[in-house]
């Protein structure tokens, strides 16, 4: 206590200093107009600095809730998209069928979006994964397929309560059945290993036509993938040992370094589908 008056016995002169060019300036603030001006717009100022600088901040951390809300809506609008395009084939196939679609109220639409985040993820190995925040506990079960906001993604190959393991596009093990759009015929799509931008999409026949840019998307022949569902683009083809098929280089529509957040797609159906596939093998 001693040393702390000692210090302002010391420095008393600069006290009574600073205390007078304040009441200076209180002075001079209360009795001229043009100073108060001039502090009032210096106040404004910084104040809007401030307040421009604390929006931006909690924008930043805001952006996480933007972004899964997005998402979110990205998997309603792709649910409907792929009721139109249900839709639009029933008419193509049987315009009666298709009327009769219309009139029910209660058709049955097989597929349902469920949002997750992606909390592991590697790309540098033949056999990769990846891990999502998902699991049993959220309805997430194993063969359900995954995208992006841009295109597929993979298919969940393990789960547990809380996590789920995704058999991703980047993984030599992974076929996916594809087509190029506008076309019925059917190739596999499989990664080599070598780079993470490209996959193969193998025994497409040769008469198929097809141009470099052409899209890929699913075939609809897996019950893990809705049909046209994105897979990539067409960048460059060559001939496949058997003379009879194409070989085509896709460019993956996703960009596996940066997945962040995906959706898994659960098909109400695939049970049903599977066990009666399993009943025709076993006729055989």
């Amino acid at each position: 206590m001693r040393k702390l008056l000692d210090f302002l016995i010391r420095k008393r002169h600069w006290f009574l200093f600073i205390f007078l060019e304040f009441v200076s300036v209180v002075l001079i603030y209360r009795n001229n107009a043009y100073q108060q001006n001039v502090m009032f717009s210096t106040a404004n100022v910084i104040t809007a600095n401030i307040v421009s600088v604390t929006g931006s901040v909690t924008s930043y951390l805001n952006l996480r809730e933007k972004n899964k809300e997005l998402l979110e809506r990205n998997g309603q609008l792709e649910m409907e998209l792929l009721k139109m395009k249900d839709l639009v084939e029933a008419m193509k196939a049987d315009t009666v069928v298709f009327r009769a679609f219309v009139t029910d109220s209660a058709r049955f639409f097989p597929y349902e979006f469920t949002t997750a985040k992606v909390i592991n993820n590697s790309v540098t190995y033949l056999s990769n994964y990846i891990t999502l925040n998902k699991g049993r506990k959220d309805g997430v079960l194993p063969d359900m397929g995954v995208v992006s906001e841009n295109g597929v993604v993979g298919v969940i190959s393990i789960v547990s309560d809380y996590y789920s393991i995704v058999l991703p596009l980047l993984n030599t093990k992974f076929k996916l059945s594809c087509k190029v759009l506008g076309s019925n015929h059917i190739g596999s799509l499989s990664w080599n290993g070598r780079d993470v931008r490209y996959a193969n999409l193998d025994e497409l026949p040769r008469h198929v036509q097809f141009q470099l840019g052409d899209t890929i998307v699913t075939s609809g022949y897996s019950a893990f993938f809705p049909e046209g569902i994105l897979v990539g683009v067409v960048s460059s083809f060559e001939r496949q040992r058997d003379d009879n098929f194409n070989s085509l280089k896709i460019e993956l529509a996703t960009d596996f370094h940066r997945l962040s957040n995906v959706m898994i797609i659960k098909n109400f159906r695939q049970e049903k589908q599977w066990a009666i596939e399993r009943e025709a093998r076993g006729d055989e």
